[in-house]
């Protein structure tokens, strides 16, 4: 990776799934409109139907690999901060919510331990987490 991973720069696009299929589906679904609306048959009404099935595949396949990713970032996280958090905060780990521990592993082991407490005390949003931390710990495996 040329660029150094920070809050600011963190998201990701993927060519192939925002730059082709996402669009490829969308103009599908405009034409078959398209053409109902034009010259209305069953046909052109079904084939809007297809693309309508097709651009919710693209975007439920999109979702189920973030949701798999998200399971193993926060088994990876609950082990590293078990790891990392004394007694008693190591038993309140399981309080972290999916998206704090998410955030959570963009930030260093040092200030891990510090930053869950301050999660679990004040309640912090996800992006509030990444925002609070000093040094960025990057993930470039993010899909």
């Amino acid at each position: 990776m040329a660029e150094r991973q920070t809050y600011e720069n963190h998201t990701r696009l993927d060519p192939p799934f925002h730059f082709f299929l996402l669009p490829v589906a969308a103009i599908t679904i405009g034409a078959a409109v398209y053409n109902v609306i034009r010259s209305f048959s069953w046909a052109h009404l079904w084939f809007v139907v297809l693309a309508l099935a097709l651009a919710v595949l693209i975007l439920r396949l999109r979702q189920y690999a973030l949701k798999a990713q998200d399971r193993v970032i926060r088994l990876e996280e609950r082990l590293r901060l078990s790891m990392l958090c004394d007694e008693p905060l190591r038993s309140r780990i399981s309080e972290l919510t999916e998206g704090q521990l998410i955030a959570i592993r963009f930030a260093s082991d040092e200030e891990c331990p510090g930053l869950v407490e301050r999660a679990l005390s004040s309640k912090m949003a996800p992006a509030e987490i990444k925002k609070a931390i000093k040094t960025w710990r990057p993930d470039y495996f993010r899909i």
